[in-house]
């Protein structure tokens, strides 16, 4: 999770403005009167016939590519006159959006990408990756990272419409053959924000998140790349020979739904291949949903859209960007730590991390002090937490502070720690965050350690009179077992906005990730931190989807005519599901087993995704029949869809009769759930699958045909799995269904509910 609380925190706020606050209103297109030019020209006269206090300048955005209609400052009466029109499908309050806060390359297999596209060489499949194009909507780009060096690219594809906007502190020849495009949208910040913000209306990225994400989608390799030395080798993207561009629609107060709606539709005008988003809000019915909206469209315009899960893990249903059209992302670790020592009085040495670079503490043990709000020895009850203010300099001067996890930055309660006088800190992780470490670029000496060595060091705080503790620091280690293990903070299903949807997808490397990083802010984004680093290790779904993003990227270059539910599918069905330990994926939350709504299908694995064999596949129609199932009224199918004209004559009466790569089966009155599915062969021709089934002991599954024989590419097989409980079970179950032969698993992770969800 990235230093920053906004960068983590999701949550809703309401921008007002002189009495009035930011709405999208979506429009029937096809009901422009043809004495009007344009669309902008209808709605700007549709909103001046409303009320004299509106003005010709109220439009922020038209919108016409990924959504029909614009966004404007408007009172409750304006509303309401809009919604009571035919002519309009549905208006919604602004939404403000939070983000979602190498060795990755070589632990995902990529670094050498010789064998990644079977019976091509790896010069023409970076040929082909120099024609795809990803998008990224987040807080902009420093484009002199050299991350962006574009040596050796070939001429920027014909197909681009994008541009590199002027900005404060930004020039348009700031862009180059790799960063083709570096846009900005403030509007609906800067209506809610009014005079207090002093940020400049620029691409440029003053915050690192948007540098973070980018490069690591996409950007090319730089050597001798690390963080004060941590992690040092060479940094890369995922996709190193494809084309960037940037859209910033976060600020400093979030990233509201007006801008990020603008972002998307210049983004699918401007002709990005992939759409990596890094931010979301919790969830919310997807017709009141703008990313869910915008990337309907972007699907249906080709478009692969992957978003990040949420950091709210280790809750349960607390996933954001749910919507089966959107690749959903969790975060796992990799193979590499930082480790550093706390030594106790006691003689103990306990195993952290740390990513702290400057002179220690020297090897002299000082007194330990924890401040757990018992006793009168901290100004506030949060002495515990190290909040601002709770710490009194006179009871810290010196020593070293033991700060327990939560609520506000990690970095920060060094800080609080450091301005108290504190010379060192240990940060023990409660039973919210488990076992999962992450490291942080600290400004004073200190170790993360997790729960169990945290409770220790409670306990020994609470039995000797005088603890004393001294911290040191080991660097970076590599081929670390077990792993992956899944977050801690990624945010977990079910889905609660259809439960028949099985969320997260998949994860991927999402904890302590070296990109690159804005020479705008320090590595701890703290104002104090004035160190400036070209790369900076952070940690969030926010890292992991840009991971998804780049890789979809790979796969759309090796196969150009593969829709974005194919992309999807393929990424899915090879993920994995053990650790390199050959045992089942952990989760850091409590150390036990994960489950599918931790991993979802599983952790991705590229160099089966770029030839899966079989593919599940899903047409626009078919998404447009989902929603119809959905229960919303006709407007809100139209608003999600993006057309006027839907009459949702197609159902697929249970949602859970999506081709959807995954099942989530829901026993709600009835004991048995029956599912079809439909495979696409994109393997070789007469290739046979056979099937393989794992169920619990309380479902029985049964799928006709037991096989699948393709006799050409591009045939389509259908089956059908009949799920029965056998009583009447509690709880959760999981299960999977596999196709298989000699070449490919085309493996479906299943999970159980009995429970309604609400």
């Amino acid at each position: 999770m990235p230093s920053l609380p906004w960068l983590w925190i999701c949550f809703i706020l309401l921008p007002i403005v002189y009495g009035k606050r930011t709405y999208i209103v979506q429009m029937d297109n096809h009901q422009k009167p043809t004495s009007y030019n344009t669309h902008h020209d209808w709605y700007s006269d549709r909103l001046q016939s409303l009320a004299s206090t509106t003005t010709s300048d109220a439009i922020l955005y038209t919108y016409t590519n990924a959504f029909h209609g614009f966004s404007a400052a408007l009172d409750a009466d304006e509303v309401e006159s809009l919604r009571q029109s035919d002519s309009v499908l549905g208006v919604y309050e602004e939404t403000v959006y939070q983000l979602h806060t190498t060795r990755t390359p070589e632990f995902l297999g990529i670094d050498n990408e010789l064998g990644l596209w079977s019976g091509h060489t790896p010069q023409q499949l970076n040929a082909a990756a120099n024609d795809v194009i990803v998008g990224v909507l987040d807080t902009g780009v420093w484009p002199e990272s050299k991350s962006f060096d574009d040596s050796g690219m070939p001429p920027v594809p014909a197909r681009w419409h994008g541009q590199c906007e002027q900005g404060e502190d930004f020039k348009p020849t700031a862009c180059n053959k790799k960063l083709i495009g570096a846009r900005k949208f403030s509007k609906g910040f800067r209506l809610a924000a009014g005079v207090i913000s002093k940020e400049k209306e620029s691409p440029r990225d003053q915050d690192g998140h948007g540098t973070h994400t980018s490069t690591t989608a996409a950007g090319v390799q730089v050597g001798n790349a690390s963080l004060f030395g941590f992690a040092s080798g060479t940094a890369r993207g995922m996709a190193v020979h494809a084309r960037v561009a940037t859209y910033k629609v976060c600020w400093k107060t979030g990233c509201f739904g007006s801008d990020i709606l603008a972002g998307m539709d210049s983004a699918i005008s401007d002709g990005v291949d992939v759409l990596s988003m890094s931010l979301g809000g919790g969830s919310a019915p997807y017709y009141r949903d703008t990313i869910a909206i915008g990337a309907f469209k972007a699907m249906e315009k080709g478009v692969f859209v992957s978003c990040s899960a949420g950091n709210s893990g280790p809750a349960k249903s607390s996933l954001a960007n749910v919507a089966p059209w959107i690749m959903t992302v969790g975060a796992g670790t990799l193979d590499r730590d930082f480790p550093a020592y706390a030594g106790l009085g006691n003689g103990k040495r306990l195993n952290g991390v740390s990513l702290y670079s400057g002179k220690g503490m020297g090897g002299k043990p000082v007194e330990l002090v924890y401040f757990n709000g018992k006793g009168s020895s901290t100004s506030s009850n949060s002495g515990n937490l190290c909040l601002p203010g709770s710490l009194e300099p006179e009871l810290v001067r010196g020593k070293v502070v033991f700060c327990d996890r939560g609520v506000n930055p990690r970095v920060e309660k060094g800080q609080v720690v450091k301005e108290a006088g504190g010379i060192g800190m240990i940060l023990g992780n409660t039973a919210e965050s488990g076992e999962e470490l992450v490291a942080d670029s600290h400004l004073l000496p200190a170790v993360a350690v997790g729960r169990k060595f945290g409770d220790e060091i409670r306990e020994y705080l609470k039995t000797d009179p005088k603890p004393t503790a001294v911290l040191s620091f080991g660097g970076t280690v590599l081929g670390v077992k077990p792993s992956p293990v899944v977050a801690a903070f990624s945010s977990r299903g079910p889905n609660m906005v259809t439960p028949q949807i099985l969320k997260p997808d998949v994860i991927g490397p999402g904890v302590n990730i070296l990109a690159g990083w804005s020479e705008g802010v320090g590595p701890t984004g703290l104002e104090i931190d004035t160190r400036k680093t070209q790369f900076n290790i952070m940690s969030g779904t926010s890292m992991s989807c840009p991971h998804i993003s780049g890789l979809a990227a790979l796969l759309k270059a090796a196969h150009p005519g593969w829709s974005p539910s194919a992309i999807k599918s393929a990424l899915m069905t090879t993920a994995y599901t053990v650790d390199n330990t050959k045992s089942p994926l952990r989760d850091a939350a409590g150390g036990q087993l994960s489950t599918p709504w931790a991993h979802g299908a599983g952790h991705v694995e590229p160099h089966k995704a770029i030839s899966p064999g079989l593919v599940y596949d899903i047409s626009t129609e078919e998404y447009i029949a989902f929603v119809c199932s959905l229960g919303y009224d006709i407007k809100q199918v139209q608003a999600i869809v993006n057309r006027a004209n839907v009459t949702c004559s197609r159902r697929l009466g249970d949602p859970g009769r999506l081709n959807y790569p995954s099942f989530s089966v829901i026993f709600g009155k009835s004991r048995v759930v029956r599912y079809t599915r439909q495979l696409t062969n994109v393997g070789t021709a007469g290739s046979a699958y056979d099937l393989v089934v794992e169920a619990p002991e309380n479902v029985e599954v049964t799928v006709k045909p037991k096989r699948l024989v393709f006799k050409n590419v591009g045939d389509k097989l259908r089956y059908t799995v009949t799920f029965v409980s056998k009583a009447s079970g509690k709880g959760d179950a999981f299960g999977s269904i596999t196709w298989k032969n000699t070449e490919n698993q085309v493996r479906s992770p299943v999970a159980f509910g009995w429970a309604r969800l609400v």
